[in-house]
């Protein structure tokens, strides 16, 4: 690998960027093309013919794969039409691990059933060798009292602490809807959503790469879970934005020694090989029936990067809490459930 291409975004036709790469020499593999749907990008044509697009798309996914290590991941988003496509590209060279159901609606496109999750493609280099850790998400609860959405009866003494084991079905990530967090990029997706599969495919110091980086997403993720990157754009004023970005960037989205993701200030996405390890630092009831109405929290303070800008994170220890409540206690809508 040339010292050149680590770190650094570089603009250009991936194709032709791809031929840098040595072969096996990237940890994860992430790519989020046009989706061919007329969509206004600066310095793409989305308005290939049906042919054309596929032919296109065999070439650079072909190139993933070889510049993946074996023990590698690679990682396909796209709405369901392609992937179709996409499945018999890998199939020849990988093996399918996961077709992971991001739910994302969008608006409806008349005469179908409304479009209501985008799809990303989960393949191992080898199967055998394939680097891969199972991931957390915080338990759902009902936003005005706080009691956990889903009933497990008298088994809720036996929940993780943290939160249920991710499955390939992602509902509790977003899009980025508001003007004020999105860059002028038709196809901008959530950082979080990027850290968590970076979490779930790699460690400190492996090699993310990124065909159509756009603006920064992926690059900006692995950079704060202390992982490098490689990105690829073929318009000069994406590349511009993307290194803007990371130059505001820190690699210290962790507690302690454990890279995790957050939003909105809450951990979101852990590794469950982590959690013996970040439990010493939550605050956690005793008695785990509890944990019905008594979301876990933090009490110490530490430092994340949010929009370049350095603010406090609360932290946890563990603790006894003595909380009580009543049915009184639950909202109107939970009562009805």
């Amino acid at each position: 690998m040339r010292k050149n291409t680590l770190n650094q975004i570089l603009q250009g036709d991936s194709l032709k960027l791809f031929q840098d790469i040595p072969d096996n020499s990237v940890d994860v593999t992430f790519a989020d093309p046009p989706f061919n749907l007329k969509k206004k990008y600066n310095s793409y044509r989305d308005s290939l013919e049906f042919q054309q697009y596929l032919d296109w798309c065999e070439k650079w996914i072909s190139e993933m794969v070889r510049v993946t290590k074996p023990s590698g991941s690679i990682f396909v988003h796209n709405i369901p039409r392609w992937l179709t496509y996409y499945v018999s590209f890998l199939n020849k060279f990988s093996d399918f691990k996961h077709w992971i159901s991001w739910d994302a609606p969008t608006a409806p496109m008349g005469k179908t059933l409304q479009p209501s999750h985008y799809g990303i493609l989960f393949y191992a280099k080898n199967a055998k060798n394939n680097k891969f850790y199972e991931i957390r998400y915080p338990h759902k609860r009902c936003r005005r009292c706080g009691y956990l959405l889903k009933d497990y009866g008298g088994k809720k003494d036996m929940l993780h602490p943290f939160g249920p084991l991710t499955s390939d079905v992602w509902t509790d990530i977003h899009r980025v809807r508001h003007n004020k967090y999105r860059d002028n990029h038709p196809c901008q997706l959530p950082i979080h959503l990027l850290e968590r599969i970076i979490l779930m495919s790699s460690d400190e110091g492996d090699i993310v790469l990124d065909p159509f980086v756009g603006t920064g997403t992926t690059a900006i993720a692995a950079k704060r879970l202390g992982r490098k990157y490689i990105g690829f754009d073929i318009d000069e004023n994406y590349v511009s934005i993307t290194q803007q970005k990371l130059e505001q960037e820190d690699s210290s989205s962790r507690i302690g020694n454990i890279w995790l993701s957050f939003f909105m200030k809450e951990p979101i996405t852990i590794r469950n090989t982590d959690w013996e390890e970040l439990s010493k630092n939550f605050v956690i009831p005793q008695d785990m029936k509890k944990i019905d109405y008594v979301k876990i929290r933090t009490d110490k303070k530490i430092i994340i990067p949010e929009n370049g800008e350095k603010k406090d994170l609360p932290l946890f220890k563990n603790i006894e809490l003595n909380n009580t409540v009543s049915e009184t206690d639950l909202c109107p809508d939970c009562l009805s459930d």
